[in-house]
């Protein structure tokens, strides 16, 4: 018997925190009756229905995307923007992005159906970090850098402790490029955290997600993870180191 929020991310419905918000909003049915409570478990043999269909277990699937700017990480935009779908248009499988990169924001991504695996990768507690490069306006003091390293007071709560570093700067343009690494996923984490110190983004880019790169890939292509890739990730998140 398992957590159903959890079986649904598994069966590649939506991540683990979004199947939680389904349950609660009374889109799950098992065995024909709906349930609303987080702690329901379900064995292999109940049918589940979210919105009406049949929940089948996919085939998970794991790709590598070099997001370009100007894409939504979303599955679907209200607005009409494009979206990262539709730089992967020859995958069967119903994926979604692991946590997300702006519209501004460029880089690594992955995309799959495993929501078991997005939710490891994506929380805090599992300590995945991902690299970025942002070129702000402003050349930052080593006080300032040091607050970012530290923890820096933001809207939503105290960040956790970063890796930063000068890469370089310009004095005549007034501007810089600063290495951070982070092991959150707040909305628009990075640039706000530059806003803090006084130094607004002006171009940011994913690096590296763990130790994913886009080495090999130009921007718009994919490429599926090996299977060792992925086991790597796995060992990572349980454990901190790669396996």
């Amino acid at each position: 018997m398992e957590r159903l929020q959890k079986v649904l991310a598994r069966a590649g419905v939506a991540s683990r925190r979004k199947a939680e918000g389904l349950i609660l909003e009374g889109k799950v049915k098992v065995n024909g009756t709906v349930v609303t409570e987080l702690g329901t478990k379900v064995s292999g043999s109940d049918r589940i229905e979210v919105e009406g269909i049949q929940v089948v277990k996919e085939t998970f699937v794991y790709y590598l995307l070099y997001k370009p700017r100007g894409y939504i990480s979303t599955v679907h935009d209200e607005k009409g923007r494009k979206t990262v779908l539709d730089l992967l248009p020859g995958v069967e499988q119903r994926i979604f992005p692991v946590g997300r990169l702006d519209y501004d924001t460029s880089g690594v991504i992955i995309m799959t159906n495993d929501g078991d695996f997005s939710y490891t990768m994506t929380h805090p507690k599992f300590g995945i970090r991902k690299q970025y490069i942002a070129k702000v306006k402003g050349i930052p003091t080593r006080e300032a850098l040091k607050k970012l390293e530290k923890g820096i007071e933001l809207e939503d709560g105290l960040t956790a402790p970063a890796h930063v570093k000068m890469r370089s700067m310009d004095k005549k343009t007034q501007t810089a490029l600063v290495e951070i690494t982070i092991s959150e996923g707040k909305n628009r984490q990075v640039r706000r955290m530059f806003d803090a110190i006084g130094c607004p983004v002006v171009k940011l880019r994913r690096e590296s997600f763990a130790s994913l790169t886009t080495t090999g890939l130009n921007a718009g292509e994919a490429r599926e993870l090996t299977t060792h890739e992925v086991k790597q990730l796995r060992v990572l998140a349980e454990t901190g180191k790669i396996g």
